[in-house]
């Protein structure tokens, strides 16, 4: 039987066609986000919190080096956190300047994005629940090396029996997105890729000075 949701906007039943969906049309996403334009956090202080978390963590990632396993692994765990956090709020709360910034990447730019933070995902959802942080990254035997210079492992197909019929379908997009874009790739150009994008996204997101 197929998922439903119920629209944010007019309450119907609808069956989502994407992950995040959150409205059964167009005019109620739009109708939506204008009556709740003032309560965006894209314009508040918690959004503006996360995004400086972010960036502070994945510059670390950059700067680190020397960090044993353990540590290191922490440091990609938290970055993972923070850049797919903003990454969903900005979707949810700014979905048209999402959808805009997306649609001027050229065709295969914009699927290396979507995969990318498609992996991302996986590796949040994954890591701590059946996969240990370890078994995602390959980390160098060099002291001195940058944590960014560390790589994504190739994973196993994960078991997938105890999700509904589409949430597998999903998990299974991410797990694929993860694969094309993450596995056997440093650490560094993940996230310098997807910490570009959302940066994008946020001067989009600025409001113009009057």
């Amino acid at each position: 039987m197929a998922d439903t949701r119920t629209c944010e906007q007019c309450g119907t039943s609808f069956t989502p066609r994407r992950e995040h969906a959150r409205f059964c049309s167009a005019r109620c996403r739009v109708a939506w986000n204008r009556h709740n334009a003032s309560d965006s956090p894209a314009d508040s202080g918690p959004l503006d919190w996360s995004i400086t978390a972010m960036r502070e963590t994945t510059d670390r990632l950059m700067r680190s080096g020397g960090l044993d396993h353990v540590n290191g692994l922490a440091v990609i765990s938290e970055a993972v956190w923070w850049v797919t956090m903003v990454d969903a709020t900005l979707m949810r709360y700014q979905p048209d300047v999402y959808t805009g910034v997306l649609a001027g990447q050229a065709a295969a730019e914009r699927r290396i994005t979507e995969d990318t933070f498609g992996g991302l995902r996986f590796v949040r959802n994954r890591m701590g629940f059946d996969t240990d942080h370890g078994d995602f990254i390959q980390p160098l035997d060099q002291d001195t090396a940058r944590i960014s210079a560390w790589t994504w492992k190739a994973v196993p197909v994960p078991a997938l029996v105890s999700l509904t019929t589409r949430a597998r379908e999903w998990e299974m997009t991410r797990y694929r997105s993860y694969q094309a874009q993450l596995a056997g790739r440093v650490i560094g150009e993940t996230f310098g890729r997807s910490t570009a994008f959302l940066h994008l996204l946020v001067e989009a997101s600025a409001p113009t000075p009057a």
